[in-house]
C-alpha cells in the first residue's frame, strides 16, 4: 500500500524507513495546498500540526488509513472519514510513567536540595548547613488528579512508604485499595499533605485550582509540584505562598505563561520552537531565580522510551491496518 509520512523528525525517520521502505516521508505538514501530491496515499501518518479537513482528505481520493502519531486527532474532519470509510488510529498513551519519575525526581530534587549540593560543590564549598532535607517515608503526599499519571505517581510513592490522598472527579475503591490511598476533597488534602502534586488537564474547571485564596491552606513547610499545565496554579498565590513562608519549595515543569499544548510532544516540532521564545517567557519570570524554586523547559515526558513508543505504537497501528485487524481505532 502507499503510505505517506508527514511531519516527520529526524529522530523517527529511521525506524519508520525501516520498517516501511516503500513510504514517502517528508518534514512538510500536509495541507490542502500540499495534498495534491500526494493524491495516491492510501495511508498517511502524521502529527497533530497537518490540516486534515475536508478540503485537504478530499484530494486523497484513495485514502483509507489515517495513523495520528499523537493522542490527539481533533485535527481531522471525522465526519468526512466516517462518511469515506477512513479509518483512524492514534497513540493512546506514550508518557503516563515517563512523567510520573520525572516528577519524583524534582521531588527528591526539592526535598534533599540535591540542585543546591551540587552548586555548592562546583564552588567547592562544602557546608552541610543549608542543605538539610527530609524523608520521604511516612510523608503524606496530596496527588491531584487520578488519571494514567496521577495514579502511577501513586504507585512510586507507596514504594517510598508514603502515605496516600487522592482528589479525583471519580472515585475507584479498587484503586484505593490497590494503593491505599484516601480520596479527600481538595481542601482536605491541601491542608494535611508535606507534598502537593498536580496532574489534572486544563480547563474551565482547572484553570487556577490553585489560586490565592487556598494558598493560605496549605500545610507550612510543605512541597508543590507542576509537572501537568502551567494554568493550574495562579502565579501570584505561588509568590504569596513562597514569601508568607507557607511553601518549602515549588517545582514547575511548566509556567502560568507558557503556550498551551495539544500533547507535550508538540514542543519537539519545528513550529512550535519557532512560536515559543523560551528566553523571553522565562526571563520574564519572577519565580525563575527564587531560592525555593526550580523550574525545568516542560521536559517532563521527554524520554527516549516515550518517543520510541509513540513510534512503535504507529508503525503497530499501521501494519494491524494492513493485515486487516485495525488497533487504537478512534473511528
Amino acid at each position: 500500500m502507499k503510505i505517506s509520512f508527514f511531519e516527520i523528525q529526524d529522530w523517527e525517520k529511521a525506524n519508520l524507513i525501516n520498517n516501511f521502505p516503500e513510504g514517502v516521508f517528508t518534514e512538510d505538514e500536509l495541507a490542502e495546498e500540499n495534498a495534491d501530491l500526494f493524491k495516491d496515499s492510501e495511508i498517511i501518518s502524521s502529527f497533530i500540526n497537518s490540516t486534515l479537513n475536508e478540503k485537504t482528505l478530499e484530494k486523497l481520493p484513495n485514502l483509507k488509513f489515517i495513523s495520528i502519531r499523537a493522542t490527539g486527532f481533533d485535527n481531522v474532519d471525522q465526519t468526512h472519514c466516517r462518511t469515506h470509510r477512513i479509518k483512524i488510529s492514534n497513540v493512546p498513551e506514550y508518557g503516563s510513567r515517563t512523567v510520573a519519575e520525572y516528577t519524583f525526581g524534582l521531588i527528591l530534587n526539592l526535598t534533599r536540595k540535591i540542585y543546591q549540593s551540587i552548586n555548592q560543590s562546583k564552588i567547592l564549598d562544602f557546608n552541610h548547613n543549608n542543605l538539610r532535607g527530609v524523608d520521604l517515608f511516612g510523608k503524606t503526599i496530596g496527588i491531584v488528579g487520578l488519571g494514567k499519571i496521577g495514579v502511577n505517581v501513586g504507585e512510586i510513592a507507596r514504594g517510598f512508604g508514603m502515605k496516600i490522598l487522592g482528589y479525583n472527579r471519580s472515585k475507584d475503591t479498587n484503586l484505593e485499595k490497590k494503593l491505599e490511598l484516601r480520596y479527600t476533597e481538595l481542601d482536605e488534602l491541601i491542608q494535611n499533605s508535606d507534598i502537593v502534586t498536580l496532574h489534572l488537564p486544563l480547563n474551565q474547571e482547572t484553570k487556577h485550582i490553585i489560586n490565592k485564596t487556598n494558598i493560605t491552606q496549605f500545610k507550612k513547610g510543605s512541597f508543590l509540584i507542576n509537572t501537568a499545565r502551567g494554568g493550574l496554579i495562579d502565579t501570584e498565590a505561588l509568590i504569596i505562598g513562597l514569601e508568607q513562608g507557607i511553601l518549602e519549595g515549588v517545582a514547575l515543569d511548566v509556567l502560568e505563561e507558557e503556550r498551551e499544548l495539544a500533547e507535550e510532544a508538540e514542543i519537539l516540532t519545528r513550529g512550535f520552537k519557532k512560536e515559543v521564545d523560551y528566553e523571553t517567557l522565562i526571563g520574564n519570570h519572577i519565580l525563575l531565580n527564587h531560592p525555593k524554586v526550580l523550574i525545568t523547559p516542560h521536559n517532563a515526558f521527554n524520554s527516549k522510551e516515550a518517543l520510541e513508543r509513540i513510534l512503535d505504537t504507529t508503525v503497530e497501528n499501521i501494519k494491524a491496518f494492513i493485515n486487516q485487524k485495525p488497533i487504537n481505532v478512534v473511528q
